[in-house]
């Protein structure tokens, strides 16, 4: 039976979103593994951290490249092919019997994964309307948050009854279905302009390499595209290094309680992103907001990890909602990927790949500077094979987040002010804005 077309879109979003979930299950899934991945390897917090950020260096480091090319060459190929890689690179992590192989693997995984989510992105420009992008960009990261929630509590249980190395076997065979399905069911953009919907992006694939290059010049010789990728490189970079490596053994260690027992305060975290990128996605397509999303998201992640760096060990309630609202205003936050699309239509691959890898890069550094930061303040306590850190550790890694966020937040209030004057001198909608960069 033939799929109306009204369905078919939605559908091959899903089909996207779907093999984009699976790469925020593998990127999170070191917090919860992380007591067995330090007695396996015999790993420091320092070298946890630099092998949770080996998916993240070359992730961040691959965005721009993989904005040009899918540009040039189309979601369809690129997701599909990437999957297929990523579904090599967790094989080869669950396979693993050493440090070196392990991280080659999770770098492996990284490469594979890093154009799928730029390439959904420009599927939604693609085949939606430009005020339903944020709605969508919203939905696709709500998507990454259920992969998130996947490698908590239900990971951990998992994990508990069948072995992590079985999981994580099992999601590669995942990842390979989601990029085989990509590959015979997702079409790129409308065969029939009929199901263009108005406004949205032609999606050609005729630009030269040359004119993808111009394209990138002039996304990175303007000042905007630096003050969201700073917003981004601080709130995703934090966070999930927070929700992904360090939470688990926080709560661990100072609350003293089992590893799935502090899972369900990192499952509260993800839970918040994939509720919170759809709820803040919509509020500003219906709004018309966008900046003053950002502001209000970074203020909300100042306020919430505030409280934690403040008590250090308040009720575990109150740290699984300060979690859940600190990952819950990353979907505030990435209505910057709505700015950046809108600031360079024409370039919305490039634009949207180049504020993502400062995102990523964030994810790709932070974990290296709390890990050092705990290893100063180790106790020489171990537990279960993992080092425990102390109390004052703890505090110094929630200040870090805590200055982190202020800094992310006066970049939002720097963005929002370029923006409104520019609209000041200008009647054209936000999404009109000129193009030329370098304002």
């Amino acid at each position: 039976m033939a799929i109306p077309r009204r369905y078919r879109r939605h559908l091959m979003w899903a089909t996207l979103a779907f093999g984009f979930l699976f790469v925020n299950f593998f990127r999170n899934s070191t917090a919860v593994l992380s007591g067995d991945l330090a007695a396996v390897f015999d790993a420091t917090a320092s070298e946890l951290g630099l092998l949770h950020s080996s998916f993240f260096y070359v992730y961040a480091a691959a965005q721009l490249p993989a904005g040009l090319v899918v540009d040039r060459y189309g979601p369809r190929r690129i997701v599909s092919i990437g999957l297929v890689g990523m579904a090599a690179g967790v094989a080869g992590f669950a396979a693993a019997d050493s440090f070196a192989v392990g991280f080659a693997a999770r770098f492996l995984a990284g490469l594979s994964g890093a154009a799928i989510y730029v390439a959904v992105l420009r599927f939604c420009a693609n085949w939606y309307a430009p005020e339903e992008f944020a709605t969508m960009t919203g939905f696709t990261i709500a998507a990454a948050g259920i992969g998130g929630v996947l490698a908590t509590t239900p990971l951990a249980l998992a994990a508990e009854a069948a072995g992590w190395r079985s999981v994580l076997y099992a999601a590669a065979a995942g990842v390979l279905l989601a990029g085989l399905a990509v590959g015979g069911f997702v079409r790129d953009r409308p065969a029939d302009p009929e199901d263009r919907p108005e406004g949205a992006d032609s999606g050609t694939d005729t630009d030269s390499l040359r004119e993808v290059l111009a394209g990138a010049r002039r996304v990175l010789g303007d000042l905007d595209t630096w003050l969201m990728g700073t917003t981004l490189f601080l709130i995703f970079g934090l966070n999930f290094t927070v929700v992904g490596l360090w939470g688990v053994p926080y709560i661990v260690h100072l609350y003293d309680v089992p590893v799935a027992t502090a899972a369900w305060a990192v499952l509260a975290a993800n839970i918040g992103f994939a509720v919170g990128s759809p709820a803040f996605g919509a509020l500003s397509d219906r709004t018309g907001r966008r900046t003053e999303v950002i502001v209000g998201s970074c203020l909300a992640f100042v306020i919430a990890y505030g409280v934690v760096f403040v008590t250090v060990t308040p009720p575990l309630f109150v740290v699984a909602l300060a979690l859940f609202v600190g990952m819950g205003i990353t979907g505030g936050a990435s209505v910057a990927y709505t700015v950046a699309k809108e600031r360079h239509a024409a370039d919305s691959g490039a634009a949207t790949g180049t504020v993502n890898g400062m995102a990523y890069f964030g994810a790709a550094v932070f974990p290296a500077v709390l890990g050092a930061a705990l290893d100063a303040f180790w106790t020489g306590r171990v537990v279960d094979g993992a080092r425990a850190y102390s109390v004052a550790g703890y505090r110094v890694a929630f200040g870090i987040v805590v200055l982190g966020g202020v800094i992310a937040t006066l970049c939002a209030i720097a963005l929002h002010v370029r923006v409104r004057r520019r609209e000041g001198r200008s009647p054209d909608a936000p999404g009109t804005a000129s193009t030329s960069g370098g304002d």
